[in-house]
Parts: structure tokens; sequence; C-alpha cells
């Protein structure tokens, strides 16, 4: 039995870091933007403090994954608590759901029942949140790749400055014309907007939940490369899955000539699957002319 048990950690102190300063932004504007909501009687304002609860929830969850992430592996945790950032990105899309369908009903009703809005409040509100969304795109976008809820932080942040120009814009036009069901629209629009969005994190977070094969990892490929190396002439049994964001995990029954070469071809394959595929963590088993020799311990075979 040959295993390789090296794993690949993202900087996680500078994305923690980034997400501290981001929290903080976004929990300042947050408080601001639901008391403007009930000052402006904005609806718009509101959908938008809504989603923005959604990046406090998600910045904080994200901070409690990276925290207790880093807590060490044990017996009853061989991987340590990493998977909690994939449960936590599957906790926010939820929420996301969650507040669009509020907007959207919301939105509804007041076609129903106008009410006035303060647009010159919408207006100032707006442009503070377009300074706060940009800065806070540009703290996270460089750890989008290292973490799964930094990406969906990133995606919620970048969301909600589209969805601030969107109010932006609907409060010009109420100023202009006066017409106040432009802000329930406007509620609508950034909730659908939302809603894609909280879809594909799900997508992402349910495929590391049920062990799919990584994003960017071909299955096929990684096949070729092993058979490739020197040594190895059938590959069985092979899986690819990953504990989290950027730790792809794999096992596989490596069929050999001449089992005394096994340390010299496993080291091969090893580095093989670091520099093609970038897999750290690999689980490999040898076999000798065929796949169920009992005296390898074999259990399954293709």
């Amino acid at each position: 039995m040959g295993a390789g048990h090296e794993h690949s950690h993202g900087n996680s102190l500078t994305s923690e870091r980034r997400l501290w300063i981001a929290l903080a932004l976004t929990v300042t504007f947050f408080i601001v933007e639901v008391a403007a909501s009930f000052l402006t009687g904005s609806l718009a304002l509101l959908s938008d403090a809504g989603h923005m609860a959604t990046d406090v929830a998600a910045l904080a969850i994200a901070l409690f994954a990276i925290k207790l992430g880093k807590r060490p592996a044990n017996s009853k945790r061989s991987f340590g608590y990493r998977r909690l950032e994939i449960l936590a990105a599957a906790l926010n899309a939820a929420g996301l759901f969650l507040v669009a369908g509020y907007v959207l009903i919301e939105a509804v009703q007041r076609f129903g029942i106008p009410q006035s809005v303060d647009s010159t409040g919408m207006l100032i509100v707006a442009a503070l949140g377009l300074v706060v969304n940009a800065i806070a795109m540009t703290l996270l976008r460089g750890g989008r790749e290292e973490s799964l809820n930094v990406r969906g932080a990133y995606l919620e942040v970048w969301a909600d400055f589209l969805g601030s120009v969107a109010v932006l814009l609907g409060g010009a036009l109420i100023w202009f014309t006066g017409r106040t069901w432009i802000d329930p629209l406007v509620a609508i629009l950034i909730a659908l907007w939302v809603l894609p969005r909280g879809w594909q994190l799900l997508k992402s977070a349910s495929h590391v939940l049920l062990e799919g094969t990584p994003e960017g990892v071909d299955p096929e490929a990684v096949k070729q490369t092993l058979l490739s190396v020197s040594g190895v002439n059938a590959v069985h049994d092979l899986h690819i899955w990953s504990v989290t964001t950027g730790v792809p995990l794999l096992s596989a029954h490596l069929e050999i000539g001449d089992l005394a070469t096994w340390n010299a071809t496993l080291a091969k394959v090893r580095e093989a699957l670091a520099n093609q595929h970038r897999i750290d963590h690999a689980t490999l088993q040898p076999e000798a002319g065929g796949p169920c020799l009992p005296i390898l311990g074999n259990s399954t075979c293709d």
C-alpha cells in the first residue's frame, strides 16, 4: 500500500484578513441601509439590505469556517474541519433564496398598494453602497480562487454592487418622474439577479458534498497520466473527489509488472499527479498481474 498525504492549503491568513475588513464594511453599511429603507420607504433599499444581510452572514460563516478549519485533524476527523467551508457555502445559498423570495412577495403587494418613496435618500444611500461594495470586491477578488466561501462572498458583493447601481438608477427615475412603482420593480430585478448566483453556489457546494470530481480535473486525463508513468500497465478503481476547495483527493489501484519496483513507480506517479493535475493527496494500491490478487488484500476490481 502506498499513500501520499500532502495537503495543499490556500493562503488562509490573507483570505481571513480580507474577510474581516469586508465584514466590518458590510455590517456598517447594512445597518445604514436598513435604517434608510424605513426612512425613505424604499423596498429596493430593503431588498438590497436583505441581500447585504446574507453578505454579512456569508462573511461571518466564512471566517468561522476558516477558524475551525485550522483545527488539527484527529482520530475522529482525519481531514480536520475543512469541509465546514462547504456546509457554510450551502447555508449561504439557502439564505439567498429566502431573502429573494421575501422580496418578490413584498414587491407584488406593493404594486397593488403603492407607497411614497424618498428618491433623494435612495440616491444618497445607493451611492454610498457603490463605494462600500467596490472596496469589498477589491478585497475579496484576490482570494476568490482560494476558497469556495470567499468566492461566494465575492459573488454576493458583486451582485450587491450591481444592486446598488439598480437602486441608484431607480432613485433617479423616481426623482425625475415621480412614479413610485419603479421602486418595487427595481426590488424584483435585484431579487431575480440574486437567485441564479445562489443556485450556482448551491450547485458547487452540493457537488463537493456528493464527492463529485473537482472542477477543472478531467478523470480520463488523470488516468492517461497514470498510464504514462513507466511501470504502470493498467489503472483500476480510480476515484477523484475533494474535501473542500483546492484539496483534491485520489485513490486508485495500479497494475505493475514487478512489485519490487513499486517504491520507484509510486514516486513517479505522485510527481506526475502533482505537476500535471495539482493532486497532492493520493492513496495508491499496487497490483501485480491483475486486479484481484487475494495476497494483496484486494476486495474490488473493475
